[in-house]
């Protein structure tokens, strides 16, 4: 065997075994997805805000540690078209607000400090970590997996990996939404509806933080118009 194809094909192995790990990431990040509402908040019914501090450690240390073990650079993808990506979350997040208002029975809610309390971890913490894990994650692990194959290589190739994308966002929306109870019914439907929503700023921009914007909106919008919503901020017990 040539030196010249021996070169060759470690580059092939080595360049698939990149490839497969991104997959697995993508499987183990659903894994998590499901096992973190099912354990935290159904199985040992923790309090919500210390739920959504711990569900949001787990998010960023999942974020984290894909990007380190498969070396994608999280700084290169936070600069990559920065103003189309805040724009586009700003525009999502203005329609998922006024999706919330419509659909939603205002409900009573606290005053002062605590509302302001619950708007900053409620609405905009959660809100940034649930877009970070349903949307950003899946699809940037997608295009990450498939970069630099055929596919990537024309339009039509992009397309596809754009719509394999989408259906990995939407496969760990599932999962999450299946890990709170109340969820395992129809009622899985709406989060699946919305994550082809407000997936779009990340899908259109592959920048990690256009999803987090979109759904940062949303659920801000349900704090202060539906706060006692059995939708928008699960758990719902």
């Amino acid at each position: 065997m040539s030196t010249h194809v021996f070169a060759r094909r470690h580059a092939e192995a080595r360049a698939w075994h990149g490839v497969s790990e991104h997959w697995a990431w993508l499987v183990g990040g659903i894994v998590v997805a499901f096992l973190v509402p099912f354990l935290l908040a159904d199985t040992l019914g923790l309090d919500r805000d210390l739920y959504y501090g711990l569900y949001a450690v787990s998010v960023l240390g999942l974020l984290l540690l894909w990007a380190r073990d498969t070396g994608y650079d999280l700084v290169a993808a936070l600069e990559r078209r920065w103003m189309l990506a805040a724009g586009l979350g700003i525009a999502v997040a203005g329609l998922m607000t006024f999706l919330v208002l419509r659909t939603e029975d205002a409900t009573s809610r606290p005053d002062g400090l605590e509302l302001v309390g619950a708007v900053m971890w409620r609405g905009l913490m959660y809100g940034a970590i649930d877009g970070l894990l349903l949307s950003a994650f899946p699809i940037l692990v997608v295009f990450a997996a498939l970069a630099g194959s055929r596919l990537d290589q024309r339009l039509r190739g992009k397309v596809v990996i754009g719509i394999v994308a989408m259906l990995a966002s939407l496969a760990m929306t599932a999962a999450y939404h299946a890990g709170y109870s109340d969820f395992r019914s129809e009622k899985l439907r709406k989060p699946v509806a919305g994550d082809l929503m407000w997936s779009v700023p990340t899908l259109v921009t592959l920048n990690p933080i256009g999803a987090p914007i979109a759904h940062a909106g949303m659920h801000t919008a349900a704090v202060m118009h539906s706060y006692e919503t059995d939708t928008y901020l699960p758990p719902h017990r």
